[in-house]
């Protein structure tokens, strides 16, 4: 039986458990970020015909090495999803030093290592994906139906974010494939489908480090546009004189408030009231976050 040494830079590691044996033992369901602390996800992280349980495992620097044993010659692309690292979550390969894409056949002996976005862009290496023009336009989102929350709090910043709460998985994946959408999830396997070409694992469970997390990783501090987007729908908002909603406001609103804006999707009607304040906040706590060194 063949097998390839892999080293997963940066936050790939965490896609594996090193136990204390040493034997890197992929754990179905879970994300374990270093040191060890176990955050479960929803499904499991199936098998890829071809590869076969890992061998020796250990932790490197800011990488994690395993060795991973192979029947016959599996795309790198199998290998790495094996090991239970989504493909979207990979930005850059190398085989034996040169750089590879995802369909890269592999022989007995080959040194694998795989970069996510962060690492692979200050090393200037590159991309495993081919560009497209959807990766230079403003980032559209399909948040899952575990992220409702988040979903809003992304609509709330202005960003196109397709969100159902009855959305099962083939349906997620259609509209990120027909849409060229990002798919936002904590399903490993979900992200791992062939039709999903951009997307991100969050490690939290928490709406408002996930919202840190997708800021993070998508660059979108100096993108948000408040009150651009209709939270319930993701309808665009049109602005909107006091007189013509005038019949629908409350007393107080009425007296104290002159700018407005209506849902032409839902005919939801805003104004800066309270909500713009913890808006406020809550920019600032994810501006805070972003700064911050991310926790391993």
């Amino acid at each position: 039986m063949a097998s390839a040494a892999v080293t997963l830079h940066g936050d790939l590691g965490d896609f594996i458990h090193l136990d204390r044996e040493g034997a890197a033992a992929h754990r179905p369901g879970a994300v374990v970020p270093r040191p060890g602390t176990v955050v479960p996800l929803r499904g499991a992280a199936g098998e890829r015909r071809g590869a076969a349980p890992e061998r020796r495992g250990a932790v490197v620097g800011n990488a994690a090495v395993v060795h991973r044993r192979f029947d016959g010659h599996p795309a790198v692309k199998d290998l790495l999803e094996a090991l239970g690292v989504p493909h979207p979550e990979i930005a850059a390969i190398t085989v034996n030093d040169e750089p590879a894409g995802f369909d890269h056949r592999l022989n007995d002996g080959d040194r694998v290592e795989a970069w996510p976005a962060t690492e692979a862009a200050a090393l200037g290496l590159v991309a495993v994906l081919i560009a497209a023009p959807e990766d230079a336009a403003d980032p559209r989102f399909v948040a899952d139906a575990h992220l409702g929350r988040l979903a809003a709090y992304l609509r709330m910043l202005g960003f196109d974010t397709w969100y159902r709460n009855d959305a099962d998985d083939d349906l997620l994946a259609a509209v990120t494939a027909g849409e060229r959408r990002i798919l936002l999830t904590r399903d490993r396997g979900l992200l791992k489908r062939s039709v999903v070409r951009r997307g991100a694992c969050l490690r939290s469970d928490r709406p408002v480090e996930q919202l840190i997390e997708v800021t993070r990783r998508f660059g979108l501090v100096g993108r948000w546009q408040p009150f651009g987007r209709c939270i319930r729908c993701n309808t665009l908002l049109a602005q909107v004189s006091r007189d013509e909603v005038l019949p629908r406001l409350r007393p107080l609103t009425r007296i104290y408030y002159d700018d407005f804006r209506r849902c032409p999707g839902c005919d939801a009607i805003y104004w800066k009231g309270s909500h713009h304040a913890r808006m406020e906040r809550l920019v600032e706590r994810v501006r805070a976050g972003v700064s911050m060194p991310a926790e391993r």
